[in-house]
């Protein structure tokens, strides 16, 4: 795979002869290949190969994107036209911007893979799928709805900027995402989980897919088959990793997307319960620090320098239940008056850079995830869960658990049927009263954004225990 470095520099070149005081340029090649297995049969496979260029100018205090795919000269010429018509055209709505400057950077970097993707045939892939179909079905579980999709990208990138910036990255991923029904008696459930990384076909099996998925079968079929009712009044929760992850991605790391909090996203993705005026204030327990960090080696949320140019850094969201930091782009760190953090990411070189998660995640404590359970009387035990939801300004938020365990006196006992957990974050933060040292990283795929950028993250946390709650 190559990327053309003359295209992007003659596009920055034509961007500053045509007046723009700022250019940045994004050259992509992403090669993609995906498939699916539904209930057993193979589904139409997608291969796709594409190259494309997303052109920004800032000028007259406004900006200006275009996109193109047309990467010859008058291609490219046409595009940089395009941009600086829209720049121009949006100066007239008297809306003024500005655009924090950032330190340029010249480097090369590249995710090795051990196995290349490039190397691993169609069919060997689709096979990946029919062994986890295969384990699944071994279980003797009623498992009417199978859905299973492996797929694998190789993104290469060239940004420049008028600042000097010249970055190249070369970034494979992995993705496997599945939906099950199962069916036991009169109940029937539903779980989904996904797994992702940056890295080589060697990931896929690392995962153990056929393993780890029939195991959580065994374990959903047990609670459908044994679950009694959740325990009433008020309990103490334990709740293991994903649900972790889940809580942190969607309360504790959307909300502090600074576009959200600007209300820029109102119309598409949502609000935010904070405010620019939030920092420092106490919203959880001296339990509870939260950090995005997409320096994370092999992370499905990787990257060394965000989409407009900045290097990367951990982002502390969260110190001891203080809101401490916003995600920022050039445009929403210069309107609060804050330092960018290379938080700015687009799905495709014809999407505007805009801040978002990458690897966000509530940082691990002292304890182990046993003695959580120890210290508490009466209470549940939730791994993993099977539903959730929570509303535009990231407050009311709802999960329903899968796999779960009443707690008493300190042992894990009889399975528990779908534990619901309905709180608010302010109330959920703070009733956060210890944390776990047994850390994970989930993969998931955010989306946001209009027209709709679904962007690879990991979400992840240790085991949690939460006090005094009621189950629904």
């Amino acid at each position: 795979m190559a990327v053309d470095f003359d295209s992007a520099e003659f596009a920055l070149e034509s961007a500053l002869k045509q007046g723009a005081k700022f250019a940045d340029i994004r050259l992509e090649r992403s090669v993609y290949n995906g498939f699916l297995l539904k209930n057993g049969i193979p589904e139409v496979s997608a291969f796709d190969d594409s190259t494309g260029m997303g052109i920004r100018v800032f000028i007259n205090r406004t900006v200006g994107f275009s996109a193109t795919n047309n990467l010859s000269r008058d291609g490219i010429r046409n595009a940089v036209n395009w941009a600086i018509k829209d720049a121009k055209s949006c100066s007239r709505l008297k809306n003024s911007i500005s655009l924090t400057k950032a330190k340029p950077h010249i480097d090369k970097y590249k995710v090795v893979q051990k196995t290349n993707l490039e190397d691993i045939s169609p069919r060997e892939k689709l096979n990946e799928l029919f062994e986890i179909d295969k384990a699944i079905l071994s279980t003797n579980a009623k498992a009417p709805a199978r859905y299973f999709s492996l797929s694998d990208t190789i993104n290469e990138k060239y940004y420049v900027n008028s600042e000097g910036s010249r970055i190249f990255s070369e970034v494979p991923r992995v993705n496997f995402y599945y939906f099950i029904t199962l069916i036991e008696g009169r109940k029937s459930s539903q779980r989904y989980w996904q797994y992702g990384k940056a890295a080589g076909f060697e990931a896929v099996r690392e995962f153990d897919l056929p393993n780890t998925l029939s195991a959580d079968i065994v374990n959903l079929r047990k609670n459908m088959k044994k679950g009694v009712s959740p325990p009433k009044g008020k309990i103490d929760a334990v709740v293991g990793p994903q649900i972790t992850g889940i809580i942190v991605h969607e309360s504790g790391g959307h909300p502090y997307e600074a576009d959200r909090i600007l209300g820029r996203e109102a119309a598409q993705a949502g609000e935010s319960f904070i405010t620019e005026e939030s920092t420092g204030l106490q919203i959880g327990s001296n339990a509870v620090s939260i950090t995005d960090d997409p320096t994370i080696p092999n992370s499905f949320g990787f990257y060394l320098y965000d989409d407009e140019g900045a290097k990367a850094e951990t982002k502390q969201l969260m110190n001891e239940g203080r809101i401490s930091g916003f995600l920022h782009s050039r445009e929403t760190s210069a309107a609060m008056k804050m330092p960018i953090n290379a938080s700015a990411r687009a799905n495709s070189y014809d999407r505007e850079a805009i801040p978002r998660m990458s690897n966000t995640a509530i940082a691990p404590g002292d304890f182990t995830e046993e003695e959580l359970i120890e210290d508490v009387r009466k209470g549940v035990y939730i791994k993993n869960f099977t539903e959730w939801n929570i509303d535009d300004k990231r407050v009311n938020q709802k999960y329903v658990g899968a796999e779960a365990y009443a707690i008493r006196n300190g042992r894990l006992e009889e399975p528990v049927l779908s534990p619901t957990i309905e709180i608010t974050t302010h109330a959920l933060y703070k009733a956060i009263d210890a944390v776990a040292n047994n850390m994970e990283y989930h993969a998931g795929t955010c989306g946001k954004g209009e027209p709709m950028q679904a962007l690879p993250v990991w979400f992840g946390g240790p085991s949690i225990r939460i006090k005094g709650i009621k189950l629904k």
